[in-house]
């Protein structure tokens, strides 16, 4: 190729005009447009089918020259057969083939991720690796980072109970009772046949708020009956037989609000079914738990702290 360059230049004849010319009459070209009949035309100027099928069309192509001369494009150039791809697909710089894979019925965008990690590790050859694109690769970078979040959200809220009670163990009580109502939304998800999706977490979190909110109502009722002078385990009952008619109500509100959620069909079904079951779910079995297992939790707690009292007391 370097030995054709030197000889166009010697000729006088740019490389790039041969290059042009053989890439207009072979491949084709825009030149104009052109109305017709009330219509418009885009003019491509290529030769014709039958003339570049054949080798020796080449000495019937012409390039100009600096000296106006014309010089067929076959002595600047030479055909050789060579076999290859004919699109090389680069991602990162790197050489790839694209892979999309499509899930079945009833597996998460989650699961898929990681039936893919596991198959790469045992099948890919030494030097391989697989990288993702798209959405799924937004969800893969951000799905070690919702952890990380969750945690801190907890340790906020840990802190925030802790100067409302101004205790480091009565929060405990509150945030016990979370993981029940959580269970409840997986295990009714399960039933229901529900991926878990960025609906279905939308839910969650707004179920940790209605969960936690209720129970912080029967925990401060609780210690401020406690501190009337009631025994542990008294202002728990107490607490728990009071509160049991609000709970019971908004639970029950919240639940028969979101039925068509659940029950939902059409455009847009998916999402709405993910986020009514995960929140359903999780305040039927949340109810059974704010009326029976919080008092416990702040009966347990409630007594380490004062025996932890008394010692520093003493």
């Amino acid at each position: 190729m370097y030995s054709y360059g030197r000889k166009c230049i010697r000729m006088g004849v740019s490389p790039s005009d041969v290059l042009n010319t053989i890439g207009m009459y072979i491949g084709g070209g825009y030149s104009s447009d052109v109305n017709l009949y009330s219509k418009k035309y885009k003019v491509i100027v290529q030769a014709r089918t039958d003339n570049r099928l054949d080798e020796g069309a080449f000495s019937s192509i012409f390039v100009r020259n600096s000296k106006g001369e014309m010089l067929p494009i076959a002595q600047f150039m030479s055909l050789e057969r060579v076999y290859g791809p004919e699109l090389l697909s680069r991602f990162n710089l790197f050489s790839s083939i694209a892979v999309n894979i499509s899930l079945n019925e009833g597996y998460s965008t989650g699961e898929g991720i990681k039936a893919v990690e596991k198959v790469a590790k045992e099948v890919l050859p030494q030097g391989y690796s697989f990288e993702y694109s798209g959405m799924t690769r937004d969800e893969a970078s951000t799905g070690s980072t919702t952890i990380i979040i969750y945690s801190m959200c907890l340790i906020f809220i840990f802190l925030i109970l802790s100067s409302l009670y101004e205790s480091l163990l009565i929060p405990f009580a509150v945030m016990l009772s979370i993981p029940s109502a959580l269970l409840g939304s997986f295990i009714f998800a399960q039933i229901m046949g529900v991926e878990n999706n960025i609906y279905m977490q939308t839910g969650l979190i707004m179920l940790i708020g209605l969960i936690a909110k209720t129970a912080i109502l029967l925990t401060e009722f609780a210690s401020e009956e406690h501190k009337k002078g009631k025994s542990i385990v008294d202002s728990a009952i107490y607490a728990a037989k009071v509160r049991l008619r609000p709970i019971l109500m908004t639970s029950i509100c919240m639940v028969v609000g979101l039925l068509p959620l659940v029950v939902a069909h059409g455009v847009g079904a998916n999402g709405n079914r993910s986020l009514g079951v995960s929140v359903v779910g999780g305040m039927v079995l949340g109810i059974v738990a704010l009326v029976l297992i919080t008092p416990v939790f702040f009966i347990i707690v409630q007594t380490i702290q004062e025996k932890f009292s008394k010692k520093k007391a003493a």
